[in-house]
């Protein structure tokens, strides 16, 4: 059947007739109908169905209108995204290397769409605009559902290798080099879950994102509400608390939050010179990520920019004292250790979205035009700056040859090679300090910043269009918090946990199913094959009447889903 069909209309296309109804415009709606299968590839994912649910991803239905014509509605291309990403199909062109018709069984179609199809669904459905309105919404929701009052800030670069943008260079850690790239700055919770990213412009700071949008955006929309006669009772209380790096560490910048807004911050205090006596520090055990850590820890109270502050310091098994600065004078010495070192789960999250859910992936290279009126740093400045520095490094590395043959000729008998050397030393240094007053000169006369509408035709400053990424970007959040919902229940009998979770749903949702529906009972029942191990197997037994209990509606029908497992 699915060979005769694609001979027309495509590799398991056999619903021809509603197919062709879409085409002619006469239906932008088409019903999910499962039929009964057996073995259908990443039938696990089904099991995060009701995560997906708990998580908000049919949430979009307050935000987005339905107005996707064609075979795929609005329903079944968000839920194909997120089963995309689950089953670690990073981009709908690895769609190509997956068989349409059995996707599609899995999802109560006939089979999915083809990666230009997937692509135009996308691009109607972020014409709306609405994704930096349901992610505020989501995690507004996440926010009052964890009671969270400590948010991580951290910066990622998204490299850019493209021709058609110019954007300005970011220092990418992991690359060790300055690339060209867009830079989103993520707002996620002590255990590594996210909440909301904002994307820079061109090349803003952290502290400068903070103040004008993440800031903003907490305190309006999103954090929990703090009754202001309790700010008033108690001059110590924080609306919550910033955790970041030492790249927005600033004591000025910690005093402009607290006054003007409030909030505390734990952060990695810089240029630590001095160390304490060892004999203030104390044992405590705090645990991180699931493990009880021993740590070396004193506090002190210091005052920075006419503020008390409190200073926490570790000492590491090389003896280095680690330095920890905050303003909240709430939380014990132990939790300001805990909520500063937990900073890894958010670097580990990075690492993870990377690796699994593609996160550096650009869906859509269009640019558009900044507002001219934005004040940059010169890149030709930046450039003078380079090959002045380069140059002093050559005055130096001649400066010390040229000393060391003075004092070699100091030491030994007149040379006549000796004075030879010394007089080419000597006119090289005349030839680079005349350059290097010259490029002194240039750099004087040209500024440090300039606006955009200054700068180059060629080379000025533009940015990519990012509604789709935002909107990508939001289900794979979902998929995430989905997924690591699910391992904490699956693994909940498992010593080590927190390592074997993830892999431990990974093998899940690659495993095969048999999907049975009962449109007389209204019931969807999922199968589930043999896992590796009986005692991944009887996790899963568990979680299926912990998932039954949930009642879920497949999305689109009236089916309730089953969960079991098939050698049951």
């Amino acid at each position: 059947m699915d060979v005769l069909a694609g001979e027309c209309i495509g590799i398991g296309a056999t619903r021809v007739i509603e197919r062709i109804a879409a085409a002619c415009h006469k239906t932008n709606h088409t019903p999910v109908l499962f039929e009964p299968c057996q073995s259908v590839d990443h039938g696990g994912v089904l099991f995060l169905v009701p995560f997906l649910y708990a998580q908000g991803l049919f949430d979009y239905k307050n935000h987005y209108a339905e107005n996707i014509n064609g075979y795929y509605d609005l329903d079944f291309t968000i839920l194909l995204l997120a089963f995309m990403y689950l089953c670690r199909i990073k981009n709908p062109e690895q769609l190509k290397h997956y068989k349409p018709g059995e996707l599609g069984k899995l999802m109560g179609l006939d089979r999915i769409p083809e990666a230009k199809c997937l692509r135009k669904k996308v691009k109607e459905i972020t014409r709306q605009q609405k994704a930096k309105e349901w992610n505020t919404a989501l995690a507004q929701k996440w926010v009052n559902k964890e009671e969270t009052s400590i948010f991580y800030i951290d910066g990622h670069v998204q490299v850019y290798h493209g021709y058609k943008a110019h954007l300005g260079k970011k220092h990418v850690a992991r690359e060790k080099l300055c690339l060209p790239g867009m830079c989103e700055f993520w707002v996620n919770n002590a255990d590594g879950m996210p909440y909301f990213v904002v994307t820079g412009q061109v090349n803003e700071k952290m502290q400068e994102m903070i103040l004008s949008e993440i800031l903003p955006r907490l305190i309006d929309q999103i954090a929990l509400k703090v009754d202001q006669q309790a700010l008033d009772a108690d001059p110590d209380l924080p609306r919550f608390t910033l955790v970041f790096d030492r790249e927005a560490s600033s004591a000025k910048f910690f005093k402009q939050l607290w006054e003007q807004y409030r909030v505390a911050v734990i952060t990695y205090k810089k240029n630590v010179k001095d160390n304490w006596d060892e004999n203030i520090f104390h044992t405590h055990k705090v645990e991180i990520e699931g493990n009880i850590v021993e740590m070396e820890l004193a506090e002190k109270t210091i005052e920075l920019e006419d503020m008390s502050m409190r200073e926490v310091r570790k000492i590491c098994d090389d003896g280095h004292q680690t330095s920890i600065i905050s303003t909240n004078k709430k939380l014990s010495l132990i939790l300001l250790a805990f909520y500063m070192f937990a900073r890894w789960t958010q670097e580990n999250f990075f690492r993870y979205m990377r690796q699994d859910y593609d996160l550096d992936r650009m869906f859509q290279y269009a640019v558009e035009q900044l507002n001219e009126n934005i004040t940059v740093v010169n890149p030709q400045y930046s450039k003078l700056c380079y090959h002045l520095k380069k140059v002093r490094e050559k005055i130096a590395r001649r400066n010390a040859s040229l000393f060391l043959l003075i004092e070699e000729n100091l030491k030994t008998d007149l040379d006549k090679s000796n004075l030879q050397k010394q007089a080419k030393i000597k006119e090289q240094l005349s030839i680079l300090k005349d350059e290097e007053q010259e490029l002194t000169l240039r750099r004087k006369e040209m500024g440090y910043k300039i606006k955009i509408k200054d700068m180059p035709p060629e080379a000025r400053y533009n940015k990519l269009i990012g509604e789709s990424k935002l909107f990508l970007n939001i289900i794979k959040m979902i998929c995430y918090r989905a997924e690591s919902a699910f391992g904490q229940i699956l693994a909940a009998g498992y010593k080590k946990k927190l390592n074997e979770m993830r892999s431990l749903v990974k093998n899940l949702i690659k495993t095969k199913a048999d999907i049975l529906p009962d449109y007389k009972n209204n019931t969807l029942t999922i199968a589930l094959y043999s896992l590796a191990t009986p005692r991944d197997n009887e996790a899963v037994k568990q979680v299926c009447q912990l998932l039954n209990d949930t009642e879920t509606i497949y999305p689109g029908t009236n089916l309730h889903m089953i969960y079991k497992i098939a050698t049951n």
